[in-house]
């Protein structure tokens, strides 16, 4: 059984910074989506282990860093200058492929999900 363990979320004002961290039980290509309140979910980052490919989408680049520690099995998701539309439940998750994709519904796994809350 695979488990993906993911923390760091919680409530930040405008400007602020967080930083979540997913562990996995084996080492697999990881990403962080996210699904803000009626929305479809939605890649921001990840990373294949094994052609050493990261990934942040264009959008966030520059506010949002990925950074992973192959030893630990563990993604960061380093999120500054949060803006309120950046509330959502982020989530972590993995895949057995090699690939790296930005679509939810490849990824074999997921954890149960981190409440990241931006006030104004």
């Amino acid at each position: 059984q695979v488990q993906l363990v993911e923390s760091g979320g919680g409530l930040v004002q405008a400007g602020g910074s967080l930083r979540l961290s997913c562990t996995a039980s084996s080492q697999y290509t990881m990403a962080w989506f996210r699904q803000l309140p009626g929305k479809e979910r939605e890649i921001v980052a990840g990373v294949s282990w094994h052609v050493n490919i990261t990934f942040v989408t264009a959008s966030l680049k520059g506010r949002f860093t990925i950074s992973a520690d192959s030893v630990k099995n563990t993604l960061y998701l380093q999120m500054n200058d949060l803006k309120p539309e950046d509330t959502a439940v982020y989530f972590c998750a993995a895949r057995r492929s090699p690939r790296l994709v930005v679509l939810p519904t490849p990824y074999d796994y997921w954890g149960q999900g981190t409440q990241v809350t931006v006030s104004s």
